[in-house]
């Protein structure tokens, strides 16, 4: 059966009742067969606390992968170039990682690694860049950092290795009107065009719970896939790459 791959991004103290509200519309759907992206400290004043660690930490024992979200979820860089209009079109000033250079971007996400480890017990399932945004450097530093997997608009692979699945994710914008009509249009779009993929990936975001619209969308558009498709985990599709590979 095919996958369908679920994610709450922006995992932090600074949105605790938005991730239950997403936790409980996506439960139907998928349970708690779900990925967590975490943000260390959201912009810089939303550490992880230990109250906010404990929560992370029953997410994980449930079953929830934890991935490592960044480090500030905050672009402080200044970008020529490709790397302006991406940071400029593609997000908010939120995609820390793509002007990184590999030793800065290293450095953020071994933090990263540590802080989420340390929190749930287990090991992160991978890293994901906020705005699935990367520099050349980060994506290079993804491997040194030692995580299993990796995920753009466009694909998730693994550090070092193969692509393991393909296809753009399926998700909202929030934070103006134009842009939560157009992402409500590519849902539309996507959920009928998406069927014929082995993996399907959908992800939503605290501020999805801000639109009734986009609170909509989102049960069409797990509702139009979960039927077909079995939740799955991050890392069952590398099982099924390392299984392929011994078969």
């Amino acid at each position: 059966m095919k996958r369908l791959l679920a994610s709450i991004h922006d995992v932090s103290p600074r949105f605790e009742g938005e991730v239950d509200l997403l936790l409980d519309r996506l439960a139907p759907h998928v349970g708690q067969r779900l990925a967590m992206l975490v943000v260390p400290d959201h912009w810089g004043g939303a550490p992880i606390t230990p109250a906010f660690g404990a929560r992370l930490r029953g997410w994980a024992s449930a079953g929830i992968e934890m991935f490592v979200h960044g480090w500030f979820h905050r672009d402080d860089s200044a970008h020529r170039g490709l790397a302006a209009v991406k940071a400029r079109r593609m997000t908010a000033g939120e995609g820390e990682f793509l002007g990184l250079d590999h030793e800065e971007a290293l450095a953020r996400m071994r933090r990263g690694k540590a802080l989420v480890e340390d929190a749930t017990g287990r090991a992160a399932a991978g890293f994901i860049a906020p705005a699935w945004l990367y520099s050349d450097g980060a994506r290079a530093a993804l491997a040194d950092a030692g995580f299993a997997l990796a995920e753009d608009h466009a694909h998730v692979w693994a550090p070092g290795g193969a692509t393991l699945a393909k296809g753009p994710v399926i998700t909202w914008a929030s934070r103006s009107t134009p842009r939560a009509l157009s992402s409500l249009a590519a849902a539309a779009v996507l959920r009928h065009t998406l069927h014929p993929l082995p993996t399907v990936r959908i992800a939503v975001h605290p501020g999805d719970v801000t639109r009734p619209e986009l609170l909509r969308s989102i049960d069409r558009t797990f509702a139009a896939f979960a039927a077909r498709r079995r939740p799955a985990a991050y890392a069952d599709l590398l099982a099924e790459r390392r299984a392929s590979i011994s078969a």
